[in-house]
């Protein structure tokens, strides 16, 4: 598996979630809605949930192993930190 693309969107508000994030796996399958979060110790990722009806969020759509959620979570992450190195995107009228 290759993840073939990585789109960020930052969140310019306070608040610990700093990005939204959509990958594309193999040029063919897109996983959007994955969130860029600071934590206490550190920055990672949270795939895309749902509010149960428990109250808990369940992911919609995750890695099955360990390794896999590593690869995921460094190539977003190194392509978060890009981000935050580029000018943010200006419409026409500013």
């Amino acid at each position: 598996m290759n993840i073939t693309d990585v789109r960020v969107r930052k969140i310019t508000k306070e608040g610990k979630m700093k990005a939204v994030v959509s990958i594309t796996l193999d040029g063919e399958f897109v996983v959007h809605d994955i969130k860029v979060i600071e934590g206490e110790k550190g920055m990672f990722i949270a795939m895309p949930s749902k509010k149960a009806a428990d109250g808990e969020y369940r992911d919609i759509a995750h890695p099955i192993n360990s390794s896999t959620r590593e690869q995921i979570q460094r190539t977003i992450l190194e392509a978060y930190e890009k981000a935050l190195s580029e000018p943010d995107e200006m419409t026409a009228e500013e």
